[in-house]
């Protein structure tokens, strides 16, 4: 039987990357993303290269209670690949930053995701399989002074992650967090309101090659997976060094990026 994937963040970069390899794998998508006219045009590739089913959903997923309105949607159909890809950066002091820009933020990375991980994830203990692959970063190792929000929001998903691959041991269901480095998507465009500062351009991976390899690592049933050997060893470095020096470690990256 045909297995149905749901991707968020689906018309761009890595949500888009991992869209090619389910339609590869002839999945029915189920994509969802704000950016209506890129998601329709992602539609119209895909089915024209792949010749899978695709449903999109145009959604702002810092609204409240949008998981709840994407099964609605859906008629809550059984989910076999949940992709929690949707996601955002800000870069600037925590004093001086935009609170309602924080709180979408917040609403995409933590409360949407967390809600539409816990619908899909009753059907798939049920059925006895499932593989939910999540975003999170290789932020999510240390604290991040000029983006505080983003780098906790990253945390607090690879921790969720883990804990609950942990709780479902045993029932055929597997949970990954996927956490990559700095990564040539969209996403560097929206860290900041100006356009040629503030972007991290050391050690850019592609969206293609760090998508294989989340998406291996996601079927194989990987608590977490850093792509790249640069990444794994900078995941540790936090672990070497206080996390005092850790965060001045990455304040300094970061002004250094800016200019």
């Amino acid at each position: 039987m045909t297995k149905t994937a749901l991707v968020t963040g689906a018309a761009s970069g890595l949500g888009y990357e991992l869209a090619i390899l389910l339609a590869q794998d002839a999945y029915k998508l189920i994509l969802i993303d704000i950016d209506a006219s890129s998601l329709a045009k992602v539609k119209t590739a895909l089915e024209s290269d792949y010749k899978v089913e695709i449903v999109t959903l145009v959604k702002d997923l810092s609204t409240q209670g949008i998981a709840e309105e994407i099964m609605a949607d859906i008629a809550h159909a059984p989910i076999d690949v949940l992709i929690n890809n949707a996601g955002f950066g800000l870069f600037g002091s925590f004093v001086d930053t935009d609170w309602e820009r924080e709180s979408k933020m917040l609403h995409v990375h933590i409360l949407t995701t967390t809600h539409l991980t816990k619908l899909v994830l009753e059907g798939m203990v049920k059925r006895g399989y499932g593989r939910i692959l999540n975003m999170s970063s290789l932020a999510a190792f240390q604290p991040g002074p000029l983006m505080a929000i983003y780098y906790a929001s990253k945390g607090y998903m690879l921790s969720f992650s883990e804990a609950i691959a942990n709780e479902l041991k045993g029932t055929g269901v597997t949970v990954t967090a996927l956490c990559p480095g700095p990564t040539k998507t969209a996403f560097q465009k929206t860290v900041s309101s100006e356009s040629s500062d503030n972007k991290i351009t050391f050690n850019m991976a592609s969206a293609k090659a760090v998508a294989a390899y989340g998406y291996k690592s996601m079927h194989n049933g990987k608590t977490y997976a850093i792509p790249g050997k640069f990444n794994k060893f900078l995941a540790i470095v936090p672990r070497i060094v206080s996390r005092n020096a850790a965060a001045s470690i990455v304040r300094k990256i970061q002004e250094k990026n800016r200019h």
